[in-house]
């Protein structure tokens, strides 16, 4: 299946820059991020398909309940068997199924709106959202660990590669 599939590959292309950056990079506050690290963005990243394997398991998602895991933020190895745990938990998920997401968007309340919402939309919504920050943690790379063999299409989404392609061959 097509989300699945994306799924994999773009935790298959995260697990590769695990795997190339120095433990010493992982963690090191990049001034082009806010000094926020490669790391932290990756957690970032990784949280939000743990908060949808949460909810799947719970019936609730909610993307704000994150843990702000700082172990996994700061510790490569603890961030890449994070990425195998996720690559098993969509694996194991084929079938689409109604649940509900959780969101609160006023700062002064903990109220939160129920929406209904199905596994298949909160996928993609991880996916659209890994690409982001991809995109983010490829400028932090280029600053401060260039050493890392990037593919042309880390932190791109599919449709801007399909655009690019297509204006490629309608403009020979």
């Amino acid at each position: 299946m097509q989300l699945i599939k994306a799924s994999y590959s773009i935790l298959s292309q995260l697990a590769a820059v695990v795997e190339q950056i120095e433990e010493k990079d992982f963690s090191l506050p990049c001034p082009s991020l806010g000094n926020s690290s490669i790391g932290q963005h990756l957690r970032h990243t990784l949280e939000f398909f743990l908060c949808l394997e949460s909810g799947c398991n719970d019936g609730v998602v909610n993307y704000d309940k994150r843990s702000h895991d700082k172990i996994m933020e700061s510790d490569k190895f603890i961030a890449l068997s994070t990425i195998n745990r996720i690559k098993d938990f969509i694996s194991s998920k084929v079938e689409d199924f109604t649940f509900t997401l959780e969101v609160g968007y006023e700062r002064e309340s903990e109220d939160s709106v129920k929406i209904q919402t199905n596994y298949f939309r909160e996928l993609t919504y991880n996916i659209e959202h890994a690409v982001h920050h991809m995109a983010i943690m490829k400028i932090g790379i280029r600053e401060i660990a260039s050493y890392i063999s990037l593919p042309p299409d880390f932190g791109i989404a599919a449709s801007t590669i399909r655009y690019k392609e297509s204006t490629v061959v309608t403009s020979r």
